[in-house]
């Protein structure tokens, strides 16, 4: 089916429904309902400025900034990043660049994905105003910059990641770029709350869907695509959650059945070691960071699982290895961070993860929702929606 017969089929299939077409990604329609109900004068007052900065942000366009000096295919639809941690070799300017991990290179091109961040936060917010505080004006804003984003043929975004985390000197772009693109999935957490507010544009929703449905495409065939599958680490398991999200939004079953193979049979028995820890994130310079990365990424695909009916929180291997096994093992760290004694070269943020909660609501974990309690949260989109959700989740 042609692009312009998927988005006319789904607006249709939308319309008739007068409805979502799919769970409220994360949440469901009666736990969004619960937290609105919820909701204490402090947290309506913030949820209504980050939508007040929201309604004020933006459109945002691949196309609006480009990088300098770097000679390479990309056209001016194609997104584009350079890798953080890499450098200007100082034995050989003007040569290929070097790494340095967990030194992030302050002069690398970051228009593209500053934009995306702002994107996917402003979706998200405008969407919380929408479901929680009933500000339905905040529709017509959050359809301006998803068509200039993802569907307006002058501005869009081509749905791929062909030129993510260029290094100079050595690649075009790798599969490593994906880890970019994690921000869409609060980007869908924010249209399927506008669309459970009543509407949204049809077309806009439909529009969308057959984006993400490119996108996911060329994540699971694409040389890059497939290189971040086979990765080993916590890109394996963002690519997991990224595929699982996508294929939530555009109902696609067999790819949502391919993601929970892929954490049974690869994902669990090739990170997780007998007492939880993930070697692969603890070997590098913020290995507290990267290993709390890692399980808020394993914490979503369980979650969307379990929208699904499918059960992977209490997935084991024959040797007993499972998520929660690393989520408790992990936890005491979290709360206590100094106890940590591997590289972390870094100030860690206990607050800017979310698998405590999310984990402790799908385990009934109290040292998890109970830690996840004492950890304050920070005032964006994110961390918001998902710790408010985790209140009424818990209870």
């Amino acid at each position: 089916m042609n692009r312009r017969a998927f988005v006319t089929g789904m607006s249709s299939l939308l319309a008739a429904q007068g409805r979502p077409e799919q769970p409220c990604l994360l949440a469901t329609a009666e736990q969004v309902s619960k937290i609105r109900g919820a909701l204490r004068p402090g947290q309506k007052a913030l949820l209504g400025e980050l939508a007040g900065a929201a309604q004020k942000a933006g459109p945002w366009s691949v196309t609006a900034h480009r990088p300098a000096g770097l000679n390479i295919s990309a056209g001016p639809h194609d997104y584009m990043s350079e890798g953080p941690y890499w450098w200007p070799d100082p034995k050989n300017p003007g040569g290929p660049y070097i790494r340095k991990d967990g030194q992030r290179n302050p002069a690398r091109f970051m228009g593209n994905r500053d934009d995306l961040g702002k994107l996917c936060t402003a979706v998200l917010a405008l969407g919380m105003g929408a479901a929680l505080l009933g500000q339905k004006d905040n529709t017509a804003h959050a359809e301006t910059i998803l068509r200039a984003w993802f569907l307006t043929p002058e501005t869009r975004m081509t749905p791929n990641l062909e030129f993510g985390q260029i290094v100079r000197g050595v690649n075009e772009g790798r599969g490593t770029g994906l880890i970019d693109t994690v921000s869409f999935i609060h980007l869908i957490q924010g249209a399927a709350l506008l669309e459970l507010a009543g509407g949204f544009d049809t077309t806009v929703s439909a529009g969308m869907r057959q984006w993400f449905a490119d996108f996911v495409k060329w994540m699971t065939t694409s040389p890059k695509g497939l290189d971040e599958k086979k990765s080993g680490n916590n890109h394996a398991t963002w690519w997991t959650a990224q595929v699982a999200t996508y294929a939530a939004f555009t109902k696609d079953s067999a790819l949502q059945t391919m993601a929970w193979e892929h954490f049974r049979k690869t994902l669990v028995p090739g990170q997780i070691m007998p007492d939880g820890s993930c070697p692969r994130e603890e070997a590098r310079t913020q290995s507290l960071s990267y290993s709390s990365m890692n399980l808020d990424a394993f914490s979503l695909v369980c979650r969307l699982a379990e929208m699904e009916g499918v059960d992977l929180w209490h997935f084991q291997t024959p040797e007993g290895i499972g998520t929660e096994r690393a989520f408790r093992y992990l936890i005491p760290f979290v709360s206590r961070p100094g106890t940590w004694k591997k590289e972390q070269i870094t100030r860690y943020d206990a607050g800017g993860y979310i698998f405590p909660g999310v984990a402790g609501a799908g385990l009934h974990a109290a040292e998890l929702t109970e830690a996840y309690r004492q950890i304050p949260r920070p005032a964006a989109p994110w961390p918001q929606f998902t710790g408010l959700w985790c209140d009424v989740a818990e209870g």
